[in-house]
């Protein structure tokens, strides 16, 4: 997966923001915080992981499956369209 080698210090910059949004939210279902501030901080996890997943999912579809069209201008049209497909459902 050379897309992941390449962004490797970038998406584990992700992960690590992730891990710390998740222990936030664990120490604050201790301190028995307030249900909206709760949920607040789960739809910024679910929101960082749809990042991650986007990115991850972008760099395979453009090094893995953008060699099977026919044209170089063909292969980067349909590579655009399932990027573009993506990002518009991850959101």
């Amino acid at each position: 997966m050379a897309h992941t080698i390449k962004g490797k210090k970038q998406l584990l910059t992700r992960v690590r923001r992730i891990r710390g949004q998740a222990e936030a939210i664990e120490r604050a279902l201790d301190e028995e915080r307030d249900c909206l501030a709760i949920l607040q901080q789960i739809a910024a996890v679910r929101g960082a992981v749809n990042g991650l997943m986007t990115e991850v999912l972008e760099g395979h579809i453009r090094e893995h499956l953008g060699d099977h069209a026919s044209s170089a201008a063909q292969r980067s049209e349909d590579t655009e369209a399932v990027v573009a497909a993506l990002r518009s459902y991850l959101k």
